[in-house]
């Protein structure tokens, strides 16, 4: 057992004394004052980028104009939701259900089940779609 802790040792040692002489060579190569040369051909090429970037347009600015009506839309039908939202709670609130069956019928017609409130939802949605993609495509094109 003491032989084979002193092979250890001895193992450990060489290992240390290795990575001494590596870390060594290392800090000679690293502390060379060789002057850095850059390829030939480099600083022209940057040169040229930069008077590329100079001599490009300006960034096309946010069209702030076009954009404004639609949010202000957007901020419109946002506020009719909640509003709407708001003022179906408080009817439902107010309905006192014998049970939970009549909830449902103190929503307008339009939230009922059934084929024809599917049928209506699918068409509305298409519609908001179609007007959509149709309006954007008349802005995208410069026609508006």
């Amino acid at each position: 057992m003491k032989r084979r802790i002193e092979r250890l040792t001895e193992r450990f040692a060489e290992r240390v004394s290795e990575q001494v002489t590596e870390n060594e060579e290392i800090d000679q190569m690293l502390s060379r004052d060789d002057e850095i040369q850059p390829s030939s051909g480099f600083a022209a090429s940057v040169m040229d980028a930069v008077r590329r970037e100079a001599a490009a347009p300006p960034p096309i600015p946010f069209p702030w104009k076009r954009a404004l009506p639609g949010m202000v839309a957007g901020g419109l039908v946002l506020a009719l939701v909640l509003v709407a939202g708001i003022v179906g709670i408080a009817q439902i609130s107010k309905v006192t259900p014998q049970s939970s069956i009549s909830l449902p019928y103190a929503m307008p017609p339009l939230f009922h089940g059934g084929i024809e409130s599917a049928a209506t939802w699918t068409v509305l949605s298409l519609l908001v779609a179609l007007v959509s993609v149709k309006l954007s495509m008349r802005l995208a094109s410069g026609r508006a």
